[in-house]
């Protein structure tokens, strides 16, 4: 029996010191001296029981040394909580922990949280870790839609004027692109519209940056990435190129197009009950890696397109809006493209790392000051000052 409820026991396997009930609608797992560990739903556990599942062995438990807990309920859950928690050694884990432990359970207690909701929470993460695989990240899409992924770029990578502005990374990313030189196709899609992209790489100076690894990708005209095509051959609408002396790297690609990120996962279903749209605005993805300087995520974005003040990831900034250009008679001979073509060009702009750690400290001590808290910097990041 388990409280008023009476469940059927089927056979017990042991592993390890640790018996495992079967009962009809959940696993009852326990010490085998009788102390309760841990339910799982039935939905969530797959497969035969084996002593790999488990890394603790019932026989040897931890040695350690932990604040006595006193009687919980819902108005001292959340010192305790945080009290075993304190004993973290490291300050910055320490205190991460402390704030999601504080914010979650003020989350609960504000909302007044249902067992039925709760569940349904942890089910639908459940679903998103599912979703993920290889080629596709549906826990960055569940960040990009709730807008975290551009909020932490912009905490973490502030750009000073006049330095290009970060944006989000996007789940299809790839380490896949090969390395191409000036001038190549990135792009073999028939249907595309030709683009010429013409761009420079300057340091906060005006001085032109030599050497640095950029990591480009976009959709084909269909509004699709390569990694979205089961039986693809290899990576299209994709490079890594590096700039020259002068700064500088252009390739010939297509005219970018919106698109909608995938939809047919749970990120998708929460938005169509959000109902809200899946569809970001058309835009070329750019990754700008150097030693000494800070690592830049960012896009293009076409100007006028009719997802530009509705990105469904929130990746859209004005400085980052472009507009369209036409391939002159003197480009089409110098970059072998033909006259009337479609131009992309962007001067880029790259600020140093001391200057972006510079401004990082700065801007976390004055959110700390306007917080009230007294905060010193360990390892670029905040931690309470209890020296």
């Amino acid at each position: 029996t388990r409280g008023d409820s009476v469940y059927s026991l089927l056979p017990c396997h042991v592993v390890d010191g640790i018996s495992i009930s079967l009962t009809n609608r959940q696993y009852y797992l326990q010490y085998s001296y009788g102390l309760p560990l841990s339910l799982l739903h039935v939905s969530y556990f797959v497969g035969p029981v084996t002593a790999n599942h488990f890394t603790m062995s019932s026989t040897n438990p931890p040695k350690v040394d932990v604040p006595v807990l006193k009687d919980l309920n819902i108005d001292n859950i959340t010192d305790n909580v945080k009290l075993i928690n304190g004993q973290c050694p490291d300050p910055r884990l320490k205190y991460v922990l402390e704030r999601l432990t504080q914010h979650l359970h003020d989350f609960a207690r504000e909302t007044r949280l249902s067992h039925e909701e709760w569940m349904t929470g942890l089910q639908f993460l459940t679903k998103v870790g599912q979703t993920c695989t290889d080629v596709r990240q549906e826990f960055i899409l569940l960040s990009d839609i709730f807008g975290l992924s551009l909020l932490v770029d912009s905490i973490d990578h502030p750009k000073p004027p006049p330095s290009t502005e970060g944006t989000v990374l996007g789940p299809f990313h790839s380490h896949e692109a090969e390395p191409q030189t000036n001038g190549s196709t990135i792009s073999h899609d028939p249907d595309g519209e030709p683009c010429l992209v013409l761009c420079t790489l300057k340091n906060t100076a005006g001085e032109p940056v030599e050497g640095v690894k950029i990591d480009i990708w976009e959709t084909d005209s269909h509004g699709f990435y390569d990694v979205q095509y089961p039986g693809r051959e290899g990576p299209d609408q994709r490079a890594v190129m590096t700039s020259d002396a002068q700064g500088v790297f252009w390739f010939k690609a297509i005219v970018p197009v919106p698109y909608p990120i995938p939809h047919d996962g749970p990120v998708g279903q929460l938005l169509k009950k959000l109902k809200r749209h899946w569809y970001r605005p058309a835009h070329v993805h750019f990754m700008f890696e150097k030693e000494g300087y800070d690592h830049l995520i960012t896009a293009l974005y076409l100007r006028g397109d009719p997802y530009e003040t509705s990105d469904a990831v929130f990746g859209v900034k004005d400085s980052l809006l472009i507009d369209l250009g036409t391939v002159t008679p003197e480009q089409a001979k110098q970059y072998g493209m033909k006259e009337g073509s479609r131009l992309i060009s962007y001067d880029f702009v790259l600020v140093s790392k001391e200057e972006s750690d510079k401004l990082r400290e700065k801007n976390a001590m004055e959110a700390m000051q306007k917080l009230g808290r007294n905060m010193k910097m360990y390892n670029g990041l905040p931690v309470p000052d209890v020296d």
